[in-house]
C-alpha cells in the first residue's frame, strides 16, 4: 500500500482511522507535556517514568489474570507514581543529585518488571502471551475505547494547563518568585507531573517502554528551536507531535515489517533535526550564517579603520592611495574592498583608493563608539 492510498482509505477504513486518530492524540498531548519537561530540565524523568511503569503492567496481570489494557494501564499509572515519588523523595531527604535519582528508579523498576515478565512468561498460562508489546509498542492493537481515553485525558489536559498556565509559567521560570506569591508550588508541581506520567503510561501500549521518552521529548525540543514563548512553544510541539504520530503510522503501514512506535520516533526524530539546523534564531544554518556576515562586517570595519588612519593624515581625506599600501593589513581582501566601494565608504580608481566624507564619517563614529566603550 502507498501513502497515496494509505490516506484515501483513512476516513473509510476502521482501524486505520483509529490507529492514526491515536497516534495522533498521543503525539499531541505528548508534544504539550514534554514542553514542560524540557524546560524544566528533566528529560530523564519521561525515560525513568516509562521503565518504572514497567512492573505495574506485570503485577496488575498477575493480580487480575487478564489483559484488559485499562487494567494493566492502571497498574502501570500506579508504578510510574511510585517511581516518580521515589525520584522525589531521593532528591529532597538525600545528597543525590537528580540524575543519580532517575538512574536508580529507571534500572531497578525496569529490572523488576523483566523479571516479573520472565515469571509470566513461564507460567503454564497461555493467557500471558502479548505483555511483552508493552515494551515495544504495538499500535495496531489501538481499539476506538483507546482513542477514546486519550481524547478525554488530553481534554482534561488542555483545560487543567488552561487553568493554571499562569501558576505553570510562574512556576517553570522562577520557581522562588512563585512561593513568595503564596501559590502552592509543590501541589502545582505534582499536578505537572502527574499528566507528564498519564501521558507516558497512555503512549506505552503505543509505542512501549523503551521509546517512550522519545516521544515525549522530541516534539518539545524540535518547538523549543522555534521560539522563545512558553504558549507558542507548548502549541507547536502538541502540532510536531500529532504529524510525527500521522506520518509515522502512514509510513509503517505503507511498508511491510516496520513497526509503527519506532517509525513514530524516527519521524519525531527529523522533525527535531530540522528545526535544529533550519530554525531562524537557534537553527545551526542561521548561526553559521549569521557569524559569517559578523566576521565580514568586523572585516570591513577593521578595514575601514585602517584607510581612516591613512585618509586623516591628509588635508584633503579623499586624496588617493595606492592599493598596495593595504598588502601588509591583514584585514584586507579584494572582497572587502569592493564591499567598501557598494557601501559608497571609498572609491576605486584602478589601483588606487580614496576615502569619501561618507567613509570618513562612519570610521569616526566606529571610533567613538570604541571610545565610549573603553
Amino acid at each position: 500500500m502507498s501513502l497515496s492510498e494509505y490516506f484515501e482509505l483513512l476516513f473509510t477504513d476502521y482501524t486505520l482511522r483509529t490507529i492514526t486518530l491515536g497516534t495522533a492524540v498521543l503525539g499531541a498531548i505528548c508534544g504539550m507535556l514534554g514542553s514542560f519537561a524540557v524546560l524544566r530540565k528533566q528529560s530523564l524523568l519521561g525515560d525513568a517514568i516509562s521503565h518504572a511503569a514497567l512492573p505495574g503492567i506485570a503485577i496488575a496481570f498477575l493480580i487480575t489474570g487478564t489483559k484488559d489494557a485499562n487494567v494493566l494501564l492502571l497498574g502501570a499509572l500506579v508504578s510510574g507514581l511510585i517511581g516518580t515519588f521515589w525520584i522525589r523523595g531521593m532528591t529532597t531527604k538525600t545528597h543525590l543529585k537528580s540524575d543519580t535519582a532517575l538512574g536508580l528508579v529507571l534500572s531497578l523498576f525496569f529490572g523488576f518488571g523483566m523479571l516479573l515478565l520472565t515469571f509470566i512468561q513461564k507460567q503454564p498460562n497461555a493467557n500471558q502471551a502479548g505483555l511483552d508489546k508493552y515494551l515495544f509498542g504495538q499500535a495496531a492493537t489501538l481499539v476506538e475505547k483507546d482513542v477514546q481515553l486519550m481524547v478525554i485525558v488530553t481534554g482534561v489536559c488542555l483545560f487543567v494547563l488552561l487553568l493554571f498556565w499562569k501558576e505553570f509559567k510562574m512556576l517553570l521560570f522562577d520557581a522562588d518568585y512563585t512561593m513568595t506569591l503564596g501559590f502552592n508550588t509543590k501541589f502545582i508541581d505534582i499536578l505537572i507531573t502527574f499528566f507528564i506520567v498519564l501521558a507516558i503510561v497512555l503512549g506505552l501500549q503505543t509505542v512501549g517502554v523503551v521509546l517512550m521518552s522519545a516521544m515525549l521529548l522530541a516534539p518539545a525540543a524540535a518547538a523549543r528551536q522555534w521560539t522563545n514563548s512558553l504558549g507558542i512553544m507548548v502549541f507547536l510541539a502538541a502540532i510536531f507531535g500529532a504529524f510525527s504520530g500521522v506520518l509515522g503510522t502512514a509510513i509503517s503501514a505503507s511498508q511491510n515489517n516496520l513497526s509503527t512506535g519506532p517509525v513514530i520516533v524516527l519521524v519525531a526524530a527529523v522533525f527535531v533535526l530540522v528545526s535544529f539546523i533550519f530554525s531562524p534564531g537557534r537553527g545551526l544554518l542561521f548561526r553559521e550564517l549569521r557569524f559569517r556576515r559578523n566576521r565580514r562586517d568586523l572585516q570591513l570595519k577593521k578595514t575601514l579603520q585602517f584607510m581612516y588612519g591613512i585618509a586623516k593624515t591628509h588635508e584633503n581625506i579623499s586624496h588617493p592611495h595606492a592599493i598596495r599600501i593595504l598588502n601588509n593589513f591583514q584585514g584586507f581582501t579584494k572582497t572587502s574592498l569592493r564591499a567598501l566601494e557598494e557601501k559608497e565608504w571609498i572609491e576605486l580608481d584602478k589601483q588606487l583608493w580614496s576615502m569619501t566624507d561618507k567613509g570618513f564619517d562612519a570610521a569616526q563614529d566606529l571610533y567613538n563608539q570604541q571610545a565610549n566603550n573603553d
